[in-house]
């Protein structure tokens, strides 16, 4: 659990955090791969939210799961991304949070993750948090916690580590 004076650092700027769906460039799970490698290409990422045709967040598609469908054994098949939909291949466990106030569960997601979708409980896709978003709160942390609390070390000498 965050201690209370970090937590209220970071809820400061949880405005900023949510990039709105809106704005995300996603793909339908009807779409074909083609499509898909086409969109990850265009926008250099490496993954992005994977839709259905209501708006609801159904996974996640990567290059790296496009291009294993056309791997061969000698040579690259690229018609299979004509063939294959993007529910074919997407990655559907994908952890999500459903508040950009959930900032200890999106902290420990972040670790592994470059954004964290935002979905409602009933799968409706509201944004992602991005990693640099959230890095940006927490530079503001680092440098704002020593002005806006009084901070005490605390004495590890080898008599208290016995205790």
């Amino acid at each position: 659990m965050l201690i209370k004076p970090v937590a209220d650092l970071l809820m400061r700027n949880t405005d900023h955090f949510l990039i709105p769906a809106d704005i995300v460039a996603n793909v339908q799970t009807d779409n074909n791969l083609y499509h898909a490698f086409l969109v990850l290409t265009k926008i250099k990422y490496s993954r992005i939210p994977v839709l259905d045709n209501e708006g609801h967040f159904e996974g996640l598609i990567s290059l790296p799961l496009i291009t294993e469908q056309m791997l061969g054994f000698d040579q690259l098949n690229t018609e299979v991304l004509m063939q294959k939909r993007v529910c074919d291949v997407m990655a559907t466990k994908v952890k999500t949070v459903a508040t950009v106030t959930d900032v200890e569960t999106t902290l420990h997601l972040m670790v592994d993750n470059p954004f964290v979708p935002v979905v409602t409980a009933d799968r409706v896709f509201r944004g992602i948090i991005t990693r640099r978003e959230f890095m940006k709160s927490f530079n503001f942390l680092a440098h704002e916690i020593g002005k806006q609390y009084d901070m005490i070390e605390k004495d590890f000498s080898v008599s208290e580590k016995a205790k």
